[in-house]
């Protein structure tokens, strides 16, 4: 059963984000839909390393809202199939971008095997607990010596009392659950920092008219004591977001 935490999180929060994107502008989208992990300088090294071109079928394994994947559209031509478990952030995906969503779960893929050329899987490796499940499945569906492009919260010490339905990896356990699914780890780097101003600034703007209207709301509650949780374990040094290139064997 997934944590209550976990569904105010990546649900609610995703349909509040397509309204008040809706409310402020189109421009707000993609910044408020990449909120947490994603941000230009990170996709544009996940986009350079899984070398995107146009027409390529991208793959987004826990697409959330479908910032990244929009964003890869945009720049690079692919041709985005998103799939999410979660139904309010498929519908606010649909919403905001007009991109195809799959409702289901990252461990049983509705798609024929090496039938897509690139996937992402961006800050989901570090929800589940069956990580190699998920990269079984991701393994099957793609082209030989295709590219997956992971952004995945690592560990770097014991992590105390981790935000509910969180289960981050050690460096040795992502690099060996890797290997043992089939992949090759071609290379790796900490998430940039520097994210520019009106990135920030719009992002920003979303999350103020959230917390206007729905800050009295139970899941609001759940969703921000979990970002002040990872906050406060990213600023003492337990956390760290890594991006990482693998290439399917």
């Amino acid at each position: 059963m997934t944590a209550p935490a976990m569904v105010a999180e990546f649900d609610d929060v995703a349909a509040w984000t397509a309204e008040a994107v809706e409310h402020l502008g189109d421009q707000h989208a993609i910044p408020a839909a990449c909120r947490g992990s994603s941000s230009p300088a990170a996709l544009a090294w996940l986009a350079e390393a899984c070398e995107l071109s146009p027409g390529d079928r991208l793959l987004d394994v826990g697409a959330g809202s479908g910032g990244p994947a929009a964003w890869a559209a945009r720049r690079f031509g692919v041709r985005p199939v998103l799939l999410d478990p979660m139904p309010s952030a498929g519908r606010a995906a649909s919403r905001l971008f007009g991109l195809p969503v799959v409702t289901a779960d990252g461990r049983h893929l509705p798609l024929r095997d090496g039938s897509i050329e690139v996937a992402w899987c961006l800050g989901v490796l570090c929800t589940v607990e069956d990580k190699a499940a998920v990269l079984r499945e991701i393994h099957r569906v793609l082209g030989p010596r295709a590219s997956l492009g992971l952004l995945v919260v690592v560990a770097n010490r014991p992590v105390p009392e981790p935000p509910d339905g969180n289960h981050f990896p050690t460096q040795a356990e992502l690099t060996a659950v890797l290997d043992h699914t089939g992949f090759d780890l071609v290379e790796q780097t900490e998430r940039p920092a520097a994210v520019p101003l009106s990135w920030t600034r719009r992002a920003a703007e979303v999350t103020a008219h959230i917390t206007a209207r729905y800050r009295t709301h139970p899941a609001y509650t759940l969703a921000t004591r979990q970002d002040t949780r990872l906050t406060h374990l990213f600023a003492n040094g337990h956390l760290t977001l890594q991006l990482l290139h693998a290439v399917r064997r």
